[in-house]
């Protein structure tokens, strides 16, 4: 017998013990921490999962099958122009205004494809962080001077921040200029604005599925809102076209896939989610049974799933148990967070940046938190380190990352925005004074 490995098994079934023997169980603080975890893990699988992650995974899966490797590294790889590069990096990320968890799919397909460290880390931060409808909502409730250097920050940051990784990890983005130039140029089976077209309409899904409804009950925001669902479903027909027309899916199989949402949509025209999950099961069905590469689309996609949906599961968990939901408490007080974020001191732009760094914030969701904390005392400075760490970071978000690039490019990735937004923080706090 290996007294060795049994000792460390031993150890391992002591602590276990402690941890179930010390419970504290009845304690209020704890058991509001499980509900609060258990509820915003409810919340972020009706609210986000269906809506976002699914339709991501397919993108994604899309980006590994349909778009050549070559295509990547032309713009986004490690010998690309820098200029272009960055450029597509972040107005691409900007186009989608996605969560700090949704844009993970995406980002670990342009990464697995050849994209450069650099770019691939700015589309990352880029796509939570220039977030034009957020920003447009931080200068309308917190302040225009707020909302200004939201902009620019994230603009800079999503640049800076894929330079420095780009600088940090220069010896290995050689070699992969190195490897990427000894590649041959693949064949292309149809033409690039074919390819854009059918990347079109599946964003144009993923973008107007998520429309969150504004505030004001008129103007261009409500309008698009009150018509999301039709959007989608004109975004979804030209999805169906396009499968049909240009990948060689035979007709009958694309009207079969497409009937149960439309019927479902006539039966429940006040639950339009019914129609959008049948269309994404049947869309699955679809491209899982026919064979080529639209079978290699689901199987990607799915292989995106199964690596990051656990990782996403265990983190909001997590991230629920600790600080609860938007308005809530976990086992960290909001008192404590409130306390330590006023005034302008290094240690408040410090916190703010590593507390939005953990905490999971869906999509314009920090804006109302902000205002709340705000309100408790909270100095601009920590507020403007708060909105450029937290949307583009979360404890989901990171361990996810960490799959893709590693432990240590995480922790550099991770570092480089808390540092810069508590920099951010104090140069914004002792001009906004």
């Amino acid at each position: 017998m290996n007294w060795k490995s049994e000792w460390k098994i031993l150890l391992l079934i002591i602590a276990v013990f402690l941890v179930c023997f010390y419970l504290p169980v009845g304690k209020d603080r704890f058991d509001n921490a499980i509900l609060e975890a258990l509820h915003l893990v409810k919340w972020y699988a009706q609210e986000h999962v269906l809506l976002c992650l699914i339709p991501a995974f397919f993108i994604a899966g899309a980006i590994a099958v349909f778009i050549s490797q070559a295509s990547v590294m032309k713009y986004l790889g490690a010998k690309a122009n820098k200029v272009l590069a960055y450029g597509v990096a972040s107005i691409s990320g900007s186009i989608l205004a996605v969560c700090s968890c949704t844009v993970l799919p995406l980002f670990a397909g342009i990464y697995r494809m050849g994209a450069g460290l650099g770019p691939a880390t700015a589309f990352l931060y880029s796509g939570p962080a220039i977030n034009v409808l957020a920003i447009v909502l931080t200068a309308r409730v917190l302040g225009p001077a707020l909302g200004i250097a939201r902009a620019v920050g994230a603009v800079v940051f999503s640049i800076v921040i894929g330079l420095l990784m780009h600088v940090i990890y220069r010896r290995q983005e050689l070699e992969k200029t190195a490897i990427q130039a000894s590649m041959p140029e693949p064949e292309v089976s149809r033409p690039l604005w074919q390819n854009g077209v059918f990347f079109a309409v599946m964003i144009g899904v993923l973008v107007f599925a998520n429309w969150g409804k504004p505030d004001a009950p008129t103007g261009l925001w409500h309008a698009v809102y009150a018509a999301k669902w039709i959007i989608t479903a004109l975004f979804s027909a030209a999805l169906a076209a396009v499968l049909f027309l240009w990948f060689r899916i035979k007709w009958w199989h694309v009207l079969l896939a497409a009937a149960p949402p439309a019927v479902l949509a006539i039966i429940f025209p006040e639950n339009p989610m019914i129609s959008f999950v049948a269309g994404i099961i049947t869309l699955s069905v679809l491209t899982n049974v026919n064979t080529g590469e639209s079978n290699e689309w689901f199987t990607s996609s799915w292989g995106f799933a199964r690596q990051i949906l656990p990782l996403l599961f265990w983190g909001v968990l997590i991230a629920g148990a600790l600080l609860g939901r938007p308005g809530t408490e976990g086992l960290i007080p909001s008192e404590w967070v409130s306390r330590a974020v006023g005034g302008n001191s290094l240690w408040a732009n410090l916190f703010a940046s590593v507390a939005g760094a953990f905490m999971y914030f869906a999509t314009l969701t920090e804006v109302p938190i902000l205002e709340g904390l705000i309100g408790n005392g909270m100095g601009n400075g920590p507020a403007l380190a708060l909105l450029l760490a937290g949307p583009a970071l979360s404890l989901p978000n990171m361990l996810v990352i960490r799959s893709v690039m590693g432990t240590e490019k995480t922790v550099v990735f991770v570092m480089l925005v808390v540092v810069m937004a508590t920099i951010s923080g104090l140069i914004f706090g002792s001009i906004a004074h």
